[in-house]
């Protein structure tokens, strides 16, 4: 059983995925919520040209090295986070599959940028991807590149559009700031008017300056709820022309998280993950969070 509201985390047993578990479990002991651990593998399988696919017969072997994992995730944890509730699951499922089940308990998910199924050359795993677009709860991918601290560094960073998928994506982030002791930056990065084809002309002449104040407008009104809640976190905001993806990842060198929402007011209704959260859980330089 998954504790409800509990931090739950992903392993396989690879560095990301270890340094996934420290992160997970300083979030849990910061805001006293349950720590629950989760393998998820399933047994190989050997398909031959005549029968059907039977089970690799070393069941017993592959068990107790899966165990071995699961041990070594929990003493990470505990050197961490001596005191967290701590939970584990040995669970014999694809990983998607448990860790989408598991996230309708939890109150975030947790998983490293890329595990032992990777492709040397790919900056994120298959598996973070499709938990950024599916769980019920917001998805944190851990990532520690080595990139020289930007503007924003030991503050969480938050993308802010105006668009619904705003409110979670700062509530999150508050709450992080908040257990942290950091300071929030909300970050509204827009683009300049363009058309895009037939009937949707854009002016020949516009004022910048109204536009600017526009997005600073947007931007005043998504947060000030969130100011008034969390009158201790340092906050300040940022409006800036440019391509959102690429300067979210900029800002995010040195940060403590960037927080994004799963699709914003530029995504298609039928995408559950937008290109701009698609691109900073590739490229940004410090742990991301996904919001739903």
């Amino acid at each position: 059983m998954v504790p409800e509201q509990s931090v739950v985390v992903g392993i396989d047993g690879s560095r990301p995925s270890l340094d996934a578990v420290a992160w997970a479990a300083a979030d849990a002991a910061r805001r006293d919520l349950p720590l629950h651990i989760v393998h998820a593998f399933v047994w190989p399988m050997l398909y031959t040209p005549i029968a059907a696919p039977v089970i690799v017969p070393y069941e017993r072997g592959m068990h107790d090295v899966a165990a071995q994992i699961l041990a070594l995730a929990e003493d990470r944890a505990r050197a961490v986070a001596p005191d967290v509730r701590l939970t584990t699951a040995l669970q014999m499922q694809p990983p998607a599959q448990a860790l989408l089940a598991a996230s309708e308990h939890a109150r975030v998910l947790v998983v490293g940028n890329r595990g032992h199924g990777g492709f040397a050359g790919l900056l994120l795993g298959s598996l973070g991807v499709q938990l950024a677009a599916h769980a019920a709860c917001p998805v944190v991918i851990v990532r520690h590149d080595e990139r020289p601290a930007g503007p924003e560094a030991g503050r969480v960073v938050a993308g802010v559009d105006g668009s619904h998928d705003t409110e979670p994506a700062l509530r999150f982030a508050f709450e992080q700031a908040a257990s942290r002791g950091v300071g929030l930056t909300a970050v509204l990065v827009y683009l300049w008017p363009v058309s895009t084809g037939p009937g949707d002309l854009m002016p020949l002449t516009y004022d910048p300056e109204v536009l600017r104040e526009q997005e600073r407008c947007t931007l005043a009104e998504s947060t000030a709820g969130w100011i008034e809640k969390y009158p201790d976190v340092d906050f300040r905001s940022s409006v800036v022309p440019g391509r959102p993806a690429a300067k979210l990842a900029e800002l995010s060198a040195g940060a403590e998280m960037l927080v994004v929402g799963s699709r914003g007011r530029g995504g298609f209704t039928g995408l559950l993950l937008g290109s701009v959260s698609q691109a900073v859980i590739h490229h940004a330089a410090c742990p991301v969070a996904v919001t739903r």
